[in-house]
């Protein structure tokens, strides 16, 4: 975190709207889960659809980084 008030105030903003794209991810995905179920169709379903694929991407991002940086 960088000195002073103004600073700070941004690094919360950032942190504040990291967390409400993770919680607005986290309900789509969600639905598709209650979705796939309702419709009967296999667990992993809802890993094929929109939401998720980009919760396994953001997933995924870590380790292919690391890997990069190897």
């Amino acid at each position: 975190m960088q000195e002073g008030p103004v600073p700070a105030l941004v690094d919360i903003l950032r942190l504040l709207a990291i967390c409400a794209a993770a919680a607005l991810l986290g309900n789509w995905f969600l639905a598709e889960v209650r979705k796939s179920r309702r419709m009967k169709r296999p667990w992993h379903s809802a890993y094929l659809s929109p939401p998720g694929l980009l919760m396994l991407a953001a997933l995924a991002l870590p380790l292919l980084y690391w890997l990069a940086r190897r």
